[in-house]
C-alpha cells in the first residue's frame, strides 16, 4: 500500500502562486506514474497534470499549461506542483494520485486508472 499526503494549499489572490507537495509513504514507495487532479464545487474531478516515473514525460491540461509546473523527487518520494498566475477558476480541491504498475512514459488522464489517492488540499483563489 502507498499513502499519499498533500500539503501546500490555502487561500491566495489572483495572480499569486502556490506550491503543492505530495508525499508518498508506505510499504511500497516510489509509485510509478503520478498525477494531480482537481475538483471544484459542483464539478467533476478533472485531470490537471501527470508525470512519468522517470520525470522525463509530463502532460498538462490546456487550462494550466504555461502556468503550472509538475516535478518529482523519487529520492524523497515526493511530487510537486508549482502553480503560478493563479486564477479564480483554479479554485478546487487538489488531489495527488499514483499508479502502482510501471507504465513507462505513458500518462493516463482518467481518474479510474489511478489506484492510490491523497485526501486532497484546498486551493482558493480570490479575485
Amino acid at each position: 500500500q502507498v499513502q499519499l499526503v498533500e500539503s501546500g494549499g490555502g487561500p491566495v489572490q489572483a495572480g499569486g502562486s502556490l506550491r503543492l507537495t505530495c508525499a508518498a509513504s508506505g510499504r511500497t514507495v516510489n509509485p510509478q506514474t503520478m498525477a494531480w487532479f482537481r475538483q471544484a464545487p459542483g464539478k467533476e474531478r478533472e485531470f490537471v497534470v501527470g508525470i512519468s516515473w522517470t520525470g522525463r514525460t509530463t502532460y498538462y491540461s490546456d487550462s494550466v499549461k504555461g502556468r503550472f509546473t509538475i516535478s518529482r523527487d523519487n529520492a524523497k518520494n515526493s511530487m510537486y506542483l508549482q502553480m503560478n498566475s493563479l486564477k479564480p477558476e483554479d479554485t478546487a480541491v487538489y488531489s495527488c494520485a499514483a499508479i502502482s504498475l510501471p507504465l513507462g512514459e505513458i500518462i493516463p488522464m482518467k481518474s479510474d486508472q489511478y489506484v492510490y489517492w491523497g485526501q486532497g488540499t484546498q486551493v482558493t483563489v480570490s479575485s
